[in-house]
C-alpha cells in the first residue's frame, strides 16, 4: 500500500504537482522514487530507469501543460514515475499485471501517452509528427521526445534526427544519457553554460547577431553562423547534434532541480523555430543503493525486499532454453573459429554473455540496432564466417527488410536464434513472439525450425552449424525447459525431416514447437476414453515434411496443427501443400489451431493461455447471435481453442467433453426463419421445440433433449467440431 506521503498524496494529476512550490519540488522527487521502488517491489518491471528519471519527471510536468504539450518517452519502461502523477498512482501496483496497466506507455491507457514506444528509438520520430500536425493545425503546443537507456543507439533515431534537423519545426528532444559516454561528465561550468546557452538573453543575441550578419555577404553569414556552433560544440560536446541540425543544450546534470526547471522553462519559452536536443546526465538506479551498485542496476527485477533488495525469483533445477541455446554454441565455438555471435545490446537475455567471456573478440553487442545487427551479420557470412543472431522474436521484426534483402536474396548463412517465440507474459502484446514464423517462413530458400523441447533445441544448433548455402532460423520459448537428457553437439536432424512421436488413427495432430508436451498429455486423457491419435513433431515449417505429410494425409481422417504464432504460420503452409497435391478433395478434414487473431494483453503465461482458449457458449435472441464468453458469433467458424479448458489439457479430440458441457453450437437461425436447427441445447439444458440456452430455455418446451450423437446423425449436423472429430 502506499505510504502516507506529505506531497505525493496529494498530487493526482500534473496540475496538483503546479501547486507544488518550487523550492519542494525535489521533496517530492524523493517521494516519487520511494513509491517507484514499493510498487516494483511488488510487481516487478524494470526498475533501474524509472529511478533515473525521476527529477526529470517531475521537472516536464511542472513546467509544461501536460497533456496538451505532448511528453513521449522512450524507451517506454522509465515511465513509471510518470504513469504516478499522470492519474495512475492507485493503479500502480496493477503494473504489468492482468488487468492491470502496462509496464509501457500506451494510448489507450491514459491521454498523458501520446504515443506507445515498448520498443526503442521511435520518439523523435513520432515527436516530430506530432509536432509538423500542431504547425499545420496552427497550435502552439510542445512537443518533447525524452530518448534514453540506450535507445539513442537505434539508427531510427538519427534517420528522425536527420529530417528534424531540416525541418525548421520546434521540437523538444531530452537526451537521457544514463549509460553512454556520449560526452564528458557534466559539470558546473557545463550547467551554467547550459543555464546560457537556453536563456533568452542568448536566444534574443543570437538573433540579433543573424540580422546583422544577414545584411553581409552570404559567405560571411555562413562562416559567422559556423563559429557559433563551434563554440558552443567545443565546450558543451554538442558538435554531432549540432550537425544533424539541433540546437545543443548541455550535459546537465538529469538530479540537479536547480538546473532543469530553468532551463525548460527556458526550452519552452524560448521563439527558437527549429529542434532544441537537451542532454542530461543520470544515473540509472538513483537513489536506491542496491540498485546502483548492482552490475545491470536493477534494469530488470523481479518482485523484492527493499530492505535487503534480494529479489524473489523462482529457482529451478531445469535449464532455461536461452541457456541451453548458450552453453551449445559456446560448445560448438570451441571446435570451430568461424563461429561468431551477434546481440542487439540483449547479450544476457539472449544467454550470450557466457559466450562473450569465452569468445569476447568474436562477439558483437552492436546496440539498439537489429538492422545494423543482421546486415553486420550478412557481412560477416560473405567471408565465410558462421554468425549466429540471437535475437528476440519481437525485435526481429524491427529487421524485416535486411533480413529479405540482405540475407535472403542473397542466399547468405545467418543464423537466427530467435528467443521468447510464443507469448512472453508480463511484457504484453509489444514483446510476444507471434509472427516470427508467419513472416520468415514467406521467403524461399529459408530454413524454419522450432523446438518442441531443449533436447530438440540442441539438435537445431548442431543443424544449423553446418548450414552454409542459406539462411536458417530456429525458434524457442522463453522460460525452463522440460529437464529431458540433451544429445552430444555431433547428433543432427535431416532438414525438413518430421518425427512421429506417436501413432493412431483417424486424427493425426502435426505440432510445431514448444505445445507438443502438452499435446502429449492431452493424448494421453483420449487415451483413458479408447481414442488413440498420431502426434507428429513437425520440426520444420521450412521446408515441409511433404512426403510425411502425405502420408497421414492418406491414412487419417483429419490432421489437426497446433502452433503457438500467428495465422500465416506451419499451419497456413501445411493446408497450402495439401490444397496443391488436391489432397483435401476428398473426405479430408483440416483445421489449424494458432494464436488468435488479436494482441493478446499482459498477464501470466497461464491466465493468458486461459483466456485465448476460453469456451464459447452461444445463445440466440431475437435475429442476433450472442456470445457469453467471446469469440466469433457463427460456430461454423469457431476455432477448435475455443473448445478447450487450458493448454496444460489440450482437449484435442476430446473436445466432445467441451461440447458437453459448454458449447451449444446448435442454435442457428436457418434462412432467417424461426425455427431453431435443433429442438434443443447440445449440452442437455433444452428440450422440445424452443431455443434452449444452456441449462435455461427460450421459449422452450419440456423434456429431455437427445443424445449428442444421435441428434448430430438426424439432424446433420456439420459443425467444425464433428467434422474433426473421429467416429
Amino acid at each position: 500500500m502506499m505510504s502516507n506521503y506529505n506531497f505525493l498524496s496529494q498530487i493526482n494529476f500534473p496540475s496538483d504537482l503546479k501547486k507544488i512550490s518550487e523550492s519542494d519540488l525535489q521533496k517530492v522527487a524523493d517521494e516519487l522514487r520511494e513509491e517507484t521502488i514499493s510498487a516494483v517491489s511488488e510487481t516487478g518491471g524494470h526498475l533501474g530507469a524509472s529511478l533515473g528519471v525521476v527529477e526529470l519527471t517531475v521537472a516536464l510536468h511542472y513546467v509544461f501543460n501536460t497533456p496538451k504539450d505532448k511528453l513521449i518517452w522512450d524507451v517506454g519502461h522509465q515511465c513509471y514515475p510518470h504513469k504516478i502523477i499522470t492519474g495512475r498512482k492507485n493503479q500502480i501496483r496493477t503494473l504489468r499485471q492482468g488487468g492491470g496497466i502496462s509496464g509501457f506507455t500506451k494510448r489507450s491507457e491514459s491521454e498523458y501517452d501520446p504515443f506507445g514506444a515498448a520498443h526503442s528509438s521511435t520518439s523523435i520520430s513520432s515527436a516530430l509528427g506530432i509536432a509538423e500536425a500542431n504547425k499545420l493545425s496552427n497550435k502552439k503546443d510542445n512537443v518533447v521526445a525524452i530518448i534514453g537507456d540506450g535507445a539513442i543507439s537505434g539508427g531510427m533515431a538519427y534517420e528522425a534526427m536527420n529530417n528534424a534537423g531540416v525541418s525548421k519545426t520546434k521540437m523538444v528532444v531530452i537526451l537521457n544519457d544514463n549509460d553512454m559516454s556520449i560526452a564528458r561528465p557534466a559539470g558546473a561550468m557545463g550547467t551554467y553554460l547550459a543555464k546560457i546557452f537556453s536563456g533568452k538573453i542568448y536566444f534574443s543575441l543570437r538573433e540579433t547577431i543573424k540580422m546583422i550578419i544577414s545584411s553581409f555577404s552570404k559567405r560571411f553569414s555562413a562562416k559567422a553562423g559556423k563559429a557559433e556552433d563551434l563554440f558552443r560544440s567545443a565546450i558543451s560536446g554538442g558538435t554531432l547534434f549540432n550537425a544533424l541540425g539541433f540546437y545543443y543544450i548541455g550535459p546537465i546534470d538529469g538530479h540537479d532541480m536547480d538546473s532543469l526547471i530553468p532551463i525548460l522553462k527556458n526550452v519552452r519559452d524560448s521563439k527558437y523555430q527549429g529542434p532544441i536536443l537537451i542532454h542530461i546526465k543520470t544515473k540509472k538506479g538513483k537513489g536506491y543503493s542496491y540498485a546502483e551498485k548492482a552490475k545491470d542496476h536493477y534494469h530488470g527485477v523481479s518482485k523484492f525486499n527493499v530492505k535487503t533488495g534480494e529479489q524473489y525469483k523462482t529457482k529451478s533445477k531445469l535449464p532455461s532454453y536461452t541457456k541451453v541455446f548458450s552453453n551449445t554454441l559456446i560448445q560448438h565455438a570451441k571446435k570451430d573459429s568461424k563461429i561468431v555471435a551477434i546481440t542487439a545490446a540483449m547479450p544476457d537475455g539472449t544467454g550470450l554473455t557466457d559466450f562473450a567471456k569465452e569468445f569476447p573478440d568474436r562477439t558483437f553487442d552492436v546496440g539498439i540496432a537489429e538492422q545494423h545487427a543482421v546486415t553486420f551479420a550478412a557481412g560477416l557470412a560473405t567471408e565465410n564466417y558462421k554468425p549466429y543472431a540471437a535475437i528476440y522474436s519481437t525485435f526481429l521484426q524491427r529487421a524485416y527488410d535486411q533480413v529479405v534483402h540482405d540475407v535472403a536474396i542473397q542466399s547468405l548463412p545467418v543464423r537466427f536464434a530467435i528467443d521468447r517465440a510464443g507469448l512472453v507474459g508480463a511484457d504484453g502484446p509489444t514483446h510476444a513472439g507471434a509472427f516470427d514464423t508467419t513472416f520468415l517462413s514467406t521467403l524461399p530458400n529459408f530454413i524454419v525450425m522450432a523446438a518442441s523441447d531443449e533436447s530438440e533445441l540442441v539438435k537445431m544448433i548442431n543443424t544449423s552449424v553446418n548450414i552454409n548455402d542459406k539462411p536458417s532460423a530456429f525458434r524457442f520459448p522463453r522460460g525452463t525447459g522440460l529437464g529431458v537428457e540433451l544429445p552430444p553437439i555431433n547428433e543432427t536432424i535431416e532438414i525438413g525431416k518430421g518425427r512421429i512421436v506417436q501413432e493412431g488413427k483417424k486424427l493425426a495432430v502435426l505440432n510445431f514447437g514448444a505445445r507438443l508436451n502438452e499435446t502429449l498429455k492431452a493424448s494421453e486423457s483420449l487415451k483413458k476414453k479408447g481414442i488413440n491419435i498420431t502426434i507428429v513433431d513437425a520440426r520444420f515449417a521450412k521446408p515441409l515434411d511433404e512426403n510425411l505429410i502425405w502420408q497421414l494425409a492418406t491414412t487419417h481422417e483429419s490432421i489437426l496443427t497446433i502452433e503457438e504464432g500467428s495465422i500465416g504460420g506451419f499451419g497456413s503452409h501445411v493446408v497450402d501443400f495439401l490444397s496443391k497435391k488436391s489432397l483435401l478433395d476428398s473426405d479430408l478434414k483440416f483445421r489449424s489451431m494458432n494464436l488468435p487473431d488479436i494482441f493478446i494483453d499482459q498477464d501470466t503465461l497461464e491466465n493468458m493461455y486461459t483466456t485465448i482458449i476460453k469456451p464459447h457458449h452461444y445463445s440466440v435472441h431475437d435475429d442476433a447471435w450472442y456470445v457469453a464468453g467471446g469469440g466469433d458469433p457463427d460456430p461454423r467458424d469457431v476455432d477448435l481453442a475455443g473448445a478447450m479448458k487450458s493448454l496444460d489439457e489440450i482437449s484435442v479430440v476430446g473436445v466432445m467433453d467441451a461440447l458437453e458441457e459448454t458449447a451449444c453450437v446448435v442454435h442457428y437461425k436457418v434462412m432467417g426463419g424461426k425455427e431453431p436447427l435443433l429442438p434443443g441445447c447440445l449440452c442437455g439444458g433444452g428440450g422440445g421445440g424452443g431455443e434452449g440456452v444452456g441449462s435455461e430455455t427460450e421459449n422452450g418446451g419440456g423434456g429431455e433433449s437427445e443424445p449428442i450423437a444421435a441428434q448430430v446423425e438426424k439432424y446433420g449436423l456439420s459443425t467444425f467440431y464433428y467434422d474433426i472429430l473421429p467416429d
